[in-house]
């Protein structure tokens, strides 16, 4: 299932064509999230704002918990690399 909207222009740009294929692959990523998104909630963001499904304050709650679950990945990362750079000096 597609997200709605994916596959249009943006301002008659072709969003497949990408001069970085680093940016391609973040691109393809959003894509991809985008279309859990919609499988799961139903809806897009766009139709969510615009519909007022959901508040500010409520974007902005989710915004602050996924910078902590952000932040407790980093952490986890963190100690699992010093662990294998432990490991390799033994």
């Amino acid at each position: 299932m597609n997200a709605k909207g994916f596959n249009q222009p943006i301002n008659g740009v072709n969003c497949d064509n990408f001069r970085d294929p680093v940016v391609k692959r973040v691109v393809n990523k959003f894509k991809e999230r985008s279309d859990v998104g919609y499988a799961k909630y139903g809806t897009t963001l766009d139709e969510e704002r615009t519909t007022k499904m959901k508040g500010l304050m409520k974007y902005l709650i989710d915004i602050q918990e996924e910078l902590m679950d952000a932040i407790l990945y980093i952490q986890t990362a963190q100690e699992e690399l010093k662990e294998q750079l432990d490991e390799k000096k033994t």
